[in-house]
């Protein structure tokens, strides 16, 4: 047999259990899959066909090679861990980040989809948050040490791999704490839904995402309903789940409050995709209470052509754009009151409109697969190819990264 040509990558997402990263790094394979020859390193089998159908990449068919740690019989039981256990989940990410050190060490370049993370050696890495997989040891718990120790994590082998952010905001948080610079690219977002004119959307509002305390999903509830006391008659449709066992007392909390406005609040679990989506279609409006570093269900409410209500901190800033102050809030009343500004002027909606269609631009999958494939370009003609002329020796020392 001749042998490939072709540089060989190998890309590390530890997990698929649903979310912006999960598309990210779908999105990340499929801009590499046909120039390269591509190897996903994960923790146990994925349905690329399902993954397909749902961000709407075509892996299933293509020539990617999956490489899973765990055996297949233990798939299910593995997510239900890491899905509700978080020391089964960090222990989970760890011992996957050994195994890849391992496993990528003859391919060209190896790729993180999933934060910043310690590749065994300089490579590309995708960051969505700081300081997601590993805190340094001076700062870290016991049992972050021991996770550290089990996956043999070097801070200086993280620094010395190139970067990229999926915002602005996060890109200024890794200049803070790694002291590394990172391009900003922009997470891809997939809304393939049948549009539904202006006139026909309903004066709903969609609250998507996992329901868990942290996005505040109950707050949306109580600032909509002052809305409401407005003399607005607007619904509100939640769509989420997610979060595991530790979140089920506050998805009861929000159910309950849900069932005391079921007038005009619908509570949706787990919605497949394609229902989803459908939702989605017909609101005017989204509402995103919580500081996101990029903000994946934001986006494609805009993608969706929502006009979407955020928060003052955070990504999601950029994803609406700032010029749209009336869009952005600070605290409750300042929200109440800038959404039922708009919600009474009709000629604003449409000014928003038209800019929020110019922002939905920057989130397309074609931009984003040109963005990675330069990226990557760059990574080998440049980084990788002076990671190769250390010496072993000097591949020893921590301080020879700096050089590269």
């Amino acid at each position: 047999m001749i042998p490939s040509a072709r540089k060989t990558i190998a890309v590390w997402q530890p997990y698929f259990l649903g979310g912006g990263a999960e598309a990210v790094a779908l999105w990340l394979l499929a801009a590499l899959v046909n120039d390269y020859d591509v190897t996903l390193c994960t923790l146990a089998e994925v349905n690329l066909a399902r993954l397909d159908a749902m961000y709407g990449t075509a892996l299933a068919t293509s020539n990617l090679r999956v490489n899973s740690l765990i055996p297949p019989a233990y798939t299910r039981l593995v997510y239900a861990l890491i899905a509700n256990l978080p020391w089964v989940k960090l222990a989970a990410i760890h011992l996957s980040i050994r195994w890849f050190k391992r496993v990528g060490q003859a391919d060209d370049l190896v790729v993180s989809a999933f934060n910043a993370v310690d590749l065994g050696k300089p490579g590309l890495q995708y960051l969505h948050w700081i300081n997601v997989v590993e805190k340094s040891r001076q700062d870290a718990g016991p049992i972050m040490k021991l996770m550290l120790g089990l996956s043999q994590f070097s801070q200086e082998r993280l620094k010395a791999n190139a970067s990229v952010a999926n915002s602005h905001y996060t890109a200024q948080q890794v200049q803070t704490t790694y002291g590394i610079q990172a391009p900003v690219i922009y997470p891809p977002v997939v809304t393939d839904l049948n549009p539904v004119p202006w006139a026909d959307k309903e004066d709903a509002f969609l609250c998507s995402g996992r329901v868990v305390f942290a996005k505040q999903t109950h707050r949306v509830i109580e600032i909509l309903s002052a809305v409401r006391d407005r003399g607005f008659n607007i619904k509100l449709y939640i769509t989420g789940g997610g979060g595991g066992t530790y979140s089920w007392g506050y998805q009861r909390k929000v159910r309950k409050l849900a069932a005391a406005n079921s007038d005009w609040v619908t509570f949706y679990q787990n919605l497949p995709y394609a229902d989803y989506l459908t939702v989605v279609a017909r609101c005017r409006y989204g509402f995103h209470h919580k500081p996101e570093p990029f903000g994946i269900s934001v986006a494609e409410m805009v993608k969706a052509g929502l006009i979407p209500f955020v928060c003052s901190r955070g990504g999601q800033i950029e994803i609406v754009s700032a010029a749209n102050h009336d869009l952005i809030f600070e605290k409750a009343n300042d929200a109440v009151e800038k959404i039922a500004a708009v919600l009474a002027n009709p000629s604003r909606q449409q000014v928003l409109l038209t800019s929020l269609a110019d922002q939905a631009l920057l989130f397309s999958t074609e931009r984003f697969t040109q963005e990675i494939r330069a990226a990557v370009a760059q990574c080998l003609d440049s980084k990788i190819e002076a990671y190769h002329s250390i010496t072993p020796a000097q591949k020893s020392k921590p301080e020879a990264y700096h050089s590269i």
